[in-house]
């Protein structure tokens, strides 16, 4: 059987975008097979290039974000770099920005204008509050919706809130303008129309906020923060192993209790003892029933606790760090790393997490370095090698 293509080949997409949010969006777009045009500025283009080294000495947001996409360096503020980025747009299936408010607009790149002018295009706005209300001029940094969309108040320990370790808020955003990209090419595909997409990073992880969100509003205390701990499920936390490892467990209900106390903790009295019998009696009674539970994996190794908790039927993690993520026994049984070419050689990086088994295998494309496909995308929408000159002189292109 004929393997199928990739799923959006033959999909060209405009980016002028920088950091995180729309980044990690168009990259969504080029694991999938789109060819994505980067515009970036002339003078160090996308910020996030700048953020770090720690990636063999490029930034580790830039490598993550920008695989497999074309960069163009062009200053949008001289009319003759804005008319590149108009031409590249006129052969183009999608567009993606994610500018300050205000600024895509006064380009004529917002997505209401371009899809005023050409019906087919689909267009993607992403903002920190969205285009309209008493926040949309507002500064809109990841750790500052993280705090606005409530996410802060319900992550940390009862002493502090802290912030979630990765940018969720530009996440959040991200995979809504990759879907709202997916959903507007099905609806062009039966249409023939684009359109319009919006995608704010507030709305974006407000959404993900929906369950203490909706445990709130209709009636519930707002959740505690726990850190590690579940607020209404004990035992659930993680507990310090003999080897200074620390396994995290989940007893879902009493029937598992059961099992925890016969099997793990090697107490089967306390199966049916009123005091640890149902989750009521544990979460009253959280302490003596949390240092029951530290006690019997405190004598014991991170892989023996493991083991005897897996034996029981008992959900479990090991608790890694960052390098033990990336040699993980599941993502190298499953051969989830690849090599992407970059400026600096390759680098290792994970396959996305959308498998379409059938099909060729994901295309995995270099990170470009600044400005490495701009006189090849100058050719192509119709400049001389003169012209090509002049810019690059000036300024305009890099």
């Amino acid at each position: 059987m004929d393997l199928l293509p990739p799923p959006l080949e033959g999909v060209t997409v405009v980016a002028v975008e920088q950091a995180v949010s729309a980044p990690f969006a168009t990259r969504q777009l080029a694991d999938l097979g789109a060819r994505v045009i980067k515009v970036e500025r002339v003078d160090g283009g996308d910020f996030a290039r700048g953020y770090d080294t720690a990636a063999e000495g490029l930034a580790s947001h830039f490598v993550w974000c920008n695989r497999g996409k074309e960069s163009i360096a062009l200053d949008l503020k001289d009319p003759r770099g804005l008319d590149v980025v108009r031409r590249l747009i006129a052969d183009a299936d999608v567009f993606v920005q994610n500018l300050a408010h205000g600024a895509a607009a006064r380009l004529g790149l917002d997505a209401a204008t371009l899809c005023a002018a050409d019906p087919r295009l689909i267009a993607v706005d992403i903002s920190g509050y969205g285009g309209s209300g008493p926040y949309a001029d507002k500064r809109a940094y990841d750790m500052l919706v993280q705090c606005e969309a409530g996410l802060v108040s319900v992550t940390g320990t009862p002493e502090r809130p802290v912030k979630a370790g990765i940018p969720a808020a530009d996440i959040a955003a991200a995979m809504y303008a990759f879907s709202g990209v997916l959903a507007a090419l099905v609806r062009r595909g039966t249409t023939g129309r684009g359109g319009p997409v919006e995608v704010s990073m507030l709305e974006a992880l407000a959404e993900w906020m929906g369950h203490p969100l909706h445990h709130t509003m209709h009636g519930g205390e707002p959740p505690a923060r726990t850190g590690l701990a579940h607020a209404v499920i004990v035992p659930y936390d993680s507990y310090a192993t003999a080897d200074g490892g620390r396994v995290l467990l989940s007893v879902q209900n009493d029937r598992e209790w059961r099992r925890l106390a016969e099997l793990v903790l090697e107490k089967p009295e306390l199966a049916h003892d009123p005091a640890y019998a149902t989750n009521a009696a544990r979460v009253a009674g959280r302490e003596r029933t949390d240092a029951l539970v530290a006690g019997a994996l405190g004598t014991m190794t991170a892989d023996e606790a493991l083991t005897r908790l897996e034996a029981a039927g008992i959900a479990c993690a090991r608790i890694r760090d960052l390098a033990e993520l990336a040699e993980h026994p599941q993502l190298a049984a499953r051969e989830r790393w690849r090599r992407v070419g970059s400026p600096v050689g390759p680098l290792r990086a994970l396959l996305p997490p959308i498998t379409l088994p059938g099909g060729t295998e994901t295309r995995l494309g270099d990170v470009p370095a600044l400005g490495r496909h701009t006189d090849a995308l100058l050719r192509a929408v119709g400049m001389t090698d003169d012209e090509i000159t002049a810019l690059r002189r000036d300024g305009v292109a890099a």
